[in-house]
Order: C-alpha cells, then sequence, then structure tokens
C-alpha cells in the first residue's frame, strides 16, 4: 500500500492531506492551537481517528506521545547520534532508522521484519512523503509514527 501526504502551502498551523495511490483523500491531518505541536488524524469519512501530541519537557530532547482514539499508543524522541537519525521509540515495537540528511527512513519490527518505507520528496514548496506500507492493516499506525517523525524534526528546524 503505498500513501501519500503532502502539508498545505498556506497554513496557518500544521495541516496535511494523506491520498492513496489513486489520489483518494483517505486522512486528513489537522494541527491545533496548543503549547507544543498537536495533530489530530481523521478518517476519509471525517471521524477523529487519532493524535500525536507534544510533551513538553523543561530540559531534554522533544517527545511526541501518541494516542489512537483516545488511547495512548507511544511516545518517540530523537536519540543523539553522530551520522544518521535515530528515534527512541516506545511504539509497538518498532524501530526507525534513516539517512544522514533525514529523508529516508525504514521501520522495522522487533524481529526486524520491514513493516515500512518512508521517503520525503526533496525540491518541493512544501513537505511531501511517500509512504509504502507492506501490510495495509498496519496504515494508521505507520502515518501516526510518520507524523511523530516529522513533527520532532520540526520542532528541531
Amino acid at each position: 500500500m503505498k500513501l501519500m501526504f503532502k502539508q498545505r502551502l498556506f497554513s496557518w498551523l500544521d495541516s496535511y492531506d494523506i491520498f492513496d495511490e489513486a489520489g483518494n483523500t483517505v486522512y486528513t491531518v489537522k494541527g491545533e492551537l496548543s503549547w507544543g505541536k498537536c495533530l489530530h488524524v481523521y478518517g476519509s469519512n471525517g471521524g477523529y481517528l487519532g493524535t500525536v501530541k507534544q510533551k513538553l519537557q523543561l530540559f531534554g530532547r522533544p517527545r511526541f506521545e501518541i494516542y489512537i482514539g483516545h488511547d495512548y499508543v507511544g511516545i518517540i524522541s530523537k536519540r543523539i547520534t553522530f551520522f544518521r537519525p535515530e528515534l527512541d521509540i516506545e511504539y509497538l515495537g518498532w524501530h526507525v532508522t534513516g539517512d544522514f540528511f533525514e529523508v529516508d527512513y525504514q521501520i522495522s519490527s522487533a524481529d526486524g521484519d520491514h513493516i515500512a518505507t518512508i521517503t520525503k520528496e526533496v525540491f518541493r514548496l512544501t513537505d511531501t512523503y511517500c509512504i509504502e506500507i507492506d501490510n495495509p492493516d498496519f496504515a494508521l499506525n505507520v502515518l501516526m509514527l510518520v507524523l511523530a517523525i516529522d513533527a520532532e524534526k520540526a520542532v528541531r528546524d
């Protein structure tokens, strides 16, 4: 399964539309005005599906909590490394690695099975990602993780 998400160019708050390969809107992401980043995900029918919310700390690395529905399912934060971005993830036992320029990411399970590949398209006016998911049942979970990664990167930039 392939999803594309593209940030809207003129949006006061973070706002994304997520499309399938046929160009149909599958998810909509809307930012909320709050202390720290807060993104809500809605299905194609407009129903609420989940939230990525920055957990504010006085000191330390930015952390982002992930909720499916109203249930807490995990948290991510950036690990300090020299050559490639890595994230500390407490989310479904998954592991994320990326390249030096923070453009491409791989998601794998705790057993090392490939779950998804995320590629950020460069030379675009807005952040645009292509998400290739091996199992469509993981689509929402992968999307939530990609949103958290993008939010973490945006806080650092």
